[in-house]
């Protein structure tokens, strides 16, 4: 969640023919310290603006919070004259890593998505690559909080950039960027596929779902499972319990009907309040009906979890964001805003399809909708599996200072409460729905 690998020589260099695999962005061999974060900071800033290194130039760095695993700074660069404008227009973002997050992500997968989004007009320009992060172009525009996201006009405007995602960025595929080595303990990873060789690890994450080309979101699920902690009797036993959910989600989920090609879509898998950015408002002097200076337009940021997935679970995913980090279930979209969220969605990702992906026939796009609302209702509980996994591992590497393990049990109850209410278990058992699926299937 918006919180390595280091040069183009990791194993995922393989491509679908729609995007490249290698990487053009410049690599500075130099690295962000969170102990000496002012001068780490300003000798990588330098390193791409040494024009910023004179008399005339006042260099200052904003520091944003809204992440928990990564630390990002914006640079800037306050010279007589300039306007606050004219001064964030040339304003550098600074991202550096969570410690051990390569465990978890693949920086080489990174770095294809954003220049991959960025050719799609969906992603600011990417200056540079450093050791243990990367800088790129200041977005302008207003980071989004919770509450915002339950605004009509915020999240009908998410549903259109998160179609235009899905529709018009290809999926690229190739490996599942993974270390085999422990980051925690620089010893192999203590697994019942611990006597597997490397080719046979990596092909068994690449089929965690198989029919399905990887890289996707079965795939990293599959990897962050092999990466928990396995110190102890009961960490095996949690590994070996989700590992069997994974398995029974596969046979479940994996091979519905969806959008996209294998149905598959490029997504964001991260969509949080703080990776959504309300754009400013289309000036006067641009060629814009009135319609359209009125609507509100969003773009994304962080694409470190983006992989190929069901629209359904970025969707889904998204609705869980409703609530925040503190998990409010209460907030989360009813039946009526997750129809009216879907219907904004169908609409955009229909017209913004390639013309060779577009259908020959006439789309009905009501049946569309609620095809694709039935589909979000059935991911709705993967969401709290895949940070559930994630937040076990980032209680054992982070540095950060939030409570992962509270977390992790938080959003894996989330999972244990959905599978009840599927299976039947909670209502055998006469128990009260819980919080969050009340809210989830509550009408208004």
């Amino acid at each position: 969640m918006a919180v390595g690998e280091q040069n183009g020589s990791h194993q995922n260099g393989e491509s679908n023919g729609n995007g490249t695999a290698d990487s053009h962005i410049r690599y500075i061999p130099l690295s962000y310290s969170s102990a000496d974060s002012d001068a780490s900071a300003r000798r990588l800033v330098l390193a791409i603006r040494p024009e910023w290194d004179d008399d005339t130039s006042s260099l200052e760095f904003v520091r944003f919070t809204d992440g928990i695993t990564n630390t990002l700074l914006k640079a800037v660069n306050k010279r007589p004259g300039l306007s606050k404008e004219e001064v964030d227009n040339e304003a550098i973002l600074l991202r550096a890593y969570g410690h051990g997050t390569d465990l978890i992500i693949d920086r080489h997968r990174e770095t294809q998505n954003h220049e991959l989004l960025m050719r799609h007009g969906l992603a600011p320009e990417l200056l540079a690559r450093f050791e243990n992060g990367m800088m790129y172009r200041f977005i302008q525009g207003a980071v989004t909080h919770p509450e915002d996201l339950r605004k009509p006009a915020i999240y009908k405007a998410v549903a259109r950039r998160l179609a235009q995602w899905h529709a018009a960025v290809p999926c690229i595929s190739g490996r599942t960027g993974h270390s085999r080595k422990n980051s925690r303990t620089d010893a192999a990873y203590v697994l019942p596929t611990n006597s597997l060789g490397d080719a046979e690890f990596q092909h068994a994450i690449d089929n965690a779902a198989p029919g399905k080309p990887p890289p996707n979101v079965w795939t990293v699920m599959q990897k962050w499972i092999f990466a928990l902690p396995t110190e102890t009797e009961a960490q095996r036993t949690r590994q070996a319990e989700l590992q069997k959910e994974l398995t029974l989600l596969v046979a479940e989920l994996s091979q519905r009907p969806g959008l996209g090609v294998n149905a598959l879509v490029f997504a964001h898998c991260d969509l949080l309040s703080g990776n959504v950015i309300v754009l400013p408002p289309k000036s006067s002097s641009q060629q814009v009906t009135n319609s359209e200076k009125a609507a509100t337009d969003v773009t994304f940021i962080d694409y470190e979890y983006a992989t190929p997935s069901p629209a359904a679970f970025d969707i889904a995913n998204h609705f869980a964001e409703w609530g925040g980090f503190d998990c409010d279930f209460s907030v989360l979209p009813t039946r009526a805003q997750r129809r009216e969220f879907i219907a904004d969605y169908i609409r955009s990702y229909f017209s913004m399809l390639p013309e060779n992906q577009k259908p020959a026939a006439a789309v009905d796009k009501a049946a569309e909708a609620e095809g694709l609302f039935t589909e979000v209702d059935h991911f709705r509980g993967v969401p709290g599996f895949y940070w559930g996994i994630w937040a076990l591992i980032q209680a054992t590497i982070s540095q950060i200072d939030f409570d992962y393990a509270s977390y992790a049990e938080t959003r894996l109850g989330e999972y244990w409460a959905w599978r009840a209410e599927v299976n039947g278990d909670r209502k055998a058992s006469g128990k009260v729905a819980p919080l969050r699926e009340a809210r989830w299937a509550q009408e208004e």
